[in-house]
């Protein structure tokens, strides 16, 4: 059971560390989600089922769902819609 605490705190260093050093703000984004997952799994093994919920819900669920749709409407993530490809 040691050997899974550590594993998870060394993943959640990982993780912190590669949001603070990407450039892409997609890829921030997705490292963050899988933080959040990571810190709810911790709160779970810290007997804390009510945090655990919590940073589920809200930290991967709830704040990367609003990160998508802001990143979305400040045309930080490019997408393929028809309206906006040059015309021939």
């Amino acid at each position: 059971m040691t050997f899974i605490r550590v594993a998870l705190l060394g993943m959640l260093v990982v993780c912190a560390l590669a949001v603070s050093m990407t450039r892409n703000l997609l890829t921030s984004l997705i490292v963050y989600m899988a933080y959040s997952l990571i810190m709810a799994v911790i709160w779970m093994f810290l007997e804390s089922p009510d945090l655990a919920i919590t940073e589920a819900a809200v930290g991967a669920g709830i704040t990367s769902v609003l990160l998508f749709v802001t990143l979305k409407k400040i045309h930080a993530i490019k997408g393929d819609s028809e309206h906006e490809q040059a015309p021939k």
